[in-house]
């Protein structure tokens, strides 16, 4: 494919070897680094048998940006902020531009990106494509909720302007959460925050078990914050078992700031101190290295402490002051499992968590939180409920626990996240995306020939009947 692309000028390829975040399922693709929408619609109109989808970052943990002997857009060169309008807090931007770059070119005009993940590292059109979801989603939603409308390049090579409501919402909300297979998003209108300063006013508290961990997390006690979640322990076992460190604030105004920080209040803290050399051992994150590195994480913050002033890095992205991360597992890359399940599996929920901990698996980078009000997206992960992350070293038996998993999830009506997911099944998404047709039915009459499509596509048959 690579060769009769090429001789479009516009069109010039690399053959590349693609992997997720978790670097464990790595294919090979042409990939197009895209300068400007009319190549990228050439590239659309001859691509090959094997299709094409685009790709950011590459912060998905597992394949849904990988188009394996196809082509792959490489959305980063389409990066610019055509507008920023102060008085009704917009920004009209190019989908390759990252969350951090949108940030700092927002926060001077006292607005900020109303959803952000567990990192900025990722681009606008990643976003959509994922509806990520945020510490605030249940205050706030996802990131689709605060689109007002995008250029979406569909399979016949046309761009066609979206709008939430109206003739094309259908295609809209199936573009917002449909990981690139209705097309490629390549601008983007976003409505955004209005903020008095860059910092959160934070309220710290420490459980000492599982049943603490529980009772906070389900209480409601987390409305009162616009921000919450835990970093549970689900290493430890014994009395302890299940203990979490809770961060829970809001944005801080201007009174709340100490006089140093009021005079350059909307200054984004968020340095990036070291980036990670590709050396490290597979088996560095090991019983000993997470077992220190759990109990480092379930002290860092107060047992209990109210009204602390927090940097983006220390209460939202503490990893984004590291480049590549992800290398601290090796080559041999980890896997990341996100799941949620809904408001009365508390029970259950627990004894996931009381699973995982004696199952030999060990994961210290988990992120516990309560869910707020599903959106109008079909294939949108996030509804009301609870959601647990944990990143697990590649290992031996890792996808039996998983398997295992898997079926408790789906047991009382969870479910998996595309962005994150690298493994399941294709039946298991069938049951926990109800409205896997409908979105099928919009996504054929978008593209009936199948141009979109990607490895996770292909590997849980979601774009098939």
């Amino acid at each position: 494919m690579a060769a009769e692309l090429a001789t479009d000028q516009r069109i010039v390829t690399q053959r590349r070897e693609l992997r997720g975040w978790g670097r464990a399922s790595g294919t090979v693709a042409d990939v197009l680094s895209a300068t400007d929408v009319d190549g990228v619609a050439a590239a659309v109109r001859r691509a090959g048998p094997r299709g094409v989808i685009a790709r950011g970052l590459g912060r998905s943990y597992g394949d849904p940006a990988q188009n394996a002997g196809g082509l792959v857009v490489d959305m980063t060169g389409l990066n610019r902020i055509h507008r920023i309008d102060p008085a009704d807090a917009t920004v009209e931007c190019d989908a390759g531009v990252s969350l951090d770059t949108l940030m700092r070119a927002a926060l001077p005009h006292g607005l900020w990106v109303p959803v952000l993940p567990g990192t900025r590292q990722v681009t606008v059109g990643g976003a959509i494509a994922n509806d990520i979801h945020g510490k605030n989603h249940h205050s706030a939603g996802t990131f689709g909720n605060h689109v007002l409308s995008m250029d979406l390049l569909t399979a016949d090579g046309e761009v066609r302007t979206l709008m939430p409501d109206g003739p094309s919402a259908q295609l809209f909300w199936a573009t917002v959460g449909g990981l690139g297979l209705t097309g490629i998003v390549v601008r983007a209108r976003i409505r955004l925050t209005r903020t008095e300063s860059a910092y959160f006013l934070v309220d710290y508290d420490r459980t000492g078990d599982l049943d603490e961990t529980m009772e906070l997390l389900s209480n409601g006690s987390d409305e009162a914050y616009e921000y919450s979640a835990a970093v549970p322990d689900t290493i430890t076992t014994g009395p302890h078992l299940g203990r979490a460190t809770f961060s829970r604030g809001s944005l801080a105004g201007l009174e709340d700031l100490p006089p140093r920080l009021r005079r350059d209040p909307l200054r984004l803290d968020a340095p990036q101190l070291a980036t990670l050399p590709d050396v490290f051992p597979n088996g560095m994150v090991n019983q000993l290295t997470s077992r220190l590195a759990g109990a480092a994480a379930h002290r860092m913050f107060p047992k209990h402490a109210r009204g602390k002033i927090a940097n983006i890095s220390q209460f939202l992205h503490p990893l984004d002051v590291l480049g590549e991360w992800n290398r601290a597992y090796g080559r041999a890359g980890f896997l990341q499992y996100q799941f949620s399940m809904p408001y009365g599996a508390e029970r259950e929920l627990a004894d996931v968590v009381r699973t995982i901990a004696h199952s030999g698996h060990l994961s210290f980078l988990n992120v516990f939180k309560r869910m707020g009000e599903a959106g109008r997206a079909p294939l949108s992960w996030p509804r009301p409920g609870y959601m647990l992350s944990l990143d697990f070293p590649m290992k031996d038996g890792l996808d039996r626990l998983c398997q295992e998993l898997d079926e408790r999830v789906l047991a009382v009506r969870g479910r998996l996240y595309f962005a994150k997911d690298s493994r399941t099944a294709p039946e298991m998404i069938r049951h926990m995306y109800p409205r896997l047709g409908e979105w099928r039915r919009t996504r054929d009459a978008a593209d009936p020939e199948g141009v979109f499509v990607s490895d996770l596509s292909r590997r849980l048959g979601i774009t098939a009947a």
